[in-house]
């Protein structure tokens, strides 16, 4: 049978940013505006993470015929699903705004298997009276979008501030698919869902905005376990654009402490409980830092790497750590390596391997190492890094 190539995806128009093995985050756009609206955060973002921004249908480049009249929030997040397929992320974190966090809000509650992390800004889980979006699909689809692109400002930003680009985006989208997102904002009610949202969940209020005011975030922090609020003070309702430094360090915090809850379980099943344990009770405020990066960094990013399985990772640690001559690590990494798998003849052939391109001496006090640890109980007390 010949193989054939599967056909080029043809939804959402995308942006990614960061490392390809990177854990992904996606960002969501408002209603009238395009992947620009992330411009100020998603570069630093994509630091820790492969990060997706997407247009809706009919903004930016986005085809308009994605959808049509009568659209719901379940259409958009069908097609925010479909682009984490293309990208092959089964799992993934997400953040929105507006429209694009009632999509956020919609995944969670009803594909909770798919979201990792949740964070929805300046959103609601109900947009008010359906008849006023139903009074807005049909005078954009009579007029067209000048006028409302002429007072997107006051409806967007704080007094005195504006982004160009983003008024641009708005004036140039397709008047039909923008009808249908407000449709789609009409009919939109998650509030008896979302006790049901399972993913850590983070509300970002701009407190200066008109359209979604910070009590329809505290609403959803009310409900969601777990859920945390931010308010951001001088922010409206484009805060990642208004206030960026804001937005992107409630966002960081959110995302990363995810990492390190990742790195934290990779390093207990690599390490065990009880090297982890007296890891964490010998820890000091003069140590602290050091051991969150360990957990974010080594942990939550390298070792979470798929590239590469923890056996094989193992072998490239022994080897390492041989050639480095650090023993106490070596010690702890052999035991580290039984559990990941390896036999003791397999260490002794990668140890071994080190005397060829490690030198000899470097080989013989790794296998005097590696011999010790083999033939006792698993124990001894947590290396200087663990």
């Amino acid at each position: 049978m010949t193989a054939t190539t599967p056909p080029p995806y043809a939804g959402l128009h995308h942006r990614v940013e960061g490392p390809s093995t990177a854990p992904v985050l996606i960002l969501g756009p408002s209603l009238g505006t395009s992947t620009a609206l992330w411009d100020a955060v998603a570069p630093e973002l994509s630091a820790t993470h492969r990060v997706v921004r997407w247009d809706l249908p009919g903004h930016g480049g986005s085809p308009a015929s994605l959808i049509g009249p009568g659209a719901t929030v379940a259409d958009l997040a069908r097609l925010v699903r479909d682009l984490a397929d293309a990208l092959g992320a089964e799992r993934f974190s997400y953040a929105g705004v507006s429209l694009g966090g009632a999509v956020g809000l919609h995944l969670a509650a009803h594909q909770p298997q798919r979201v990792e992390r949740l964070a929805v800004l300046c959103s609601s889980a109900h947009f008010g009276p359906a008849a006023h979006w139903a009074e807005r699909a049909a005078t954009v689809r009579r007029e067209g979008l000048a006028a409302l692109a002429d007072t997107a400002p006051a409806r967007w930003f704080t007094p005195g501030f504006t982004v160009p680009e983003l008024v641009a985006d708005h004036r140039g989208a397709d008047p039909e698919a923008y009808a249908a997102c407000c449709d789609a904002l009409a009919a939109f009610d998650l509030r008896d869902r979302l006790p049901s949202i399972a993913a850590p969940t983070l509300l970002v209020a701009g407190r200066e905005d008109p359209a979604t005011p910070p009590a329809h975030l505290r609403e959803i922090a009310d409900a969601v376990p777990g859920a945390t609020l931010t308010e951001i003070a001088g922010a409206s309702h484009l805060a990642p654009a208004e206030r960026p430094e804001a937005v992107l360090a409630a966002l960081r915090g959110h995302f990363t402490d995810g990492g390190a809850k990742r790195g934290m379980e990779v390093r207990r099943q690599v390490l065990g409980d009880a090297h982890v344990d007296r890891a964490q009770a010998g820890q000091t405020a003069f140590t602290a830092p050091f051991q969150d990066f360990i957990a974010r960094y080594a942990w939550g990013e390298v070792w979470t790497d798929p590239t590469l399985s923890r056996r094989e990772r193992s072998v490239v640690t022994l080897t390492a750590l041989v050639a480095r001559g650090h023993l106490d690590e070596l010690a702890m990494h052999v035991r580290a390596a039984r559990r990941n798998g390896l036999t003791p003849e397999e260490i002794g052939a990668v140890l071994l391997q080190t005397a060829v391109y490690c030198g000899v001496p470097a080989a013989n006090a790794a296998f005097a190492v590696a011999g010790r640890v083999l033939a006792e109980e698993p124990a001894a007390g947590p290396g200087p890094t663990g």
